[in-house]
């Protein structure tokens, strides 16, 4: 008797355990029309977000804003002794010393 005593009371304590493991049915939400195409479009946009990124860190890794900035000074420079020698050329076309 004492076997089955122990027997019972050790299914019954298996059977309360497992349920307590149930997991809740999730219900299968339908996704309608318009909430596929924002989706589609939210994950465009993302992968074109990130693709532009990693695009600018690479060009920042390339250092070409120092590049830049260094070819304006020199072409600034260049150009403006240019500017001044077409100036006093002007300059002396129209006012002609005696």
């Amino acid at each position: 008797m004492n076997k089955l005593l122990v027997v019972t009371v050790l299914v019954a304590l298996l059977a309360l355990s497992a349920e307590s493991f149930r997991m809740p049915r999730q219900a299968e939400e339908e996704q309608g029309t318009l909430t596929k195409i924002t989706d589609s479009v939210k994950s465009y946009y993302d992968s074109v977000i990130n693709t532009a990124r990693g695009c600018l860190d690479s060009i920042k890794g390339m250092k070409l804003e120092e590049k830049a900035m260094n070819l304006y000074t020199d072409t600034s420079a260049v150009v403006g002794t240019y500017a001044g020698i077409l100036n006093d050329q002007i300059y002396h076309t129209f006012y002609p010393q005696q």
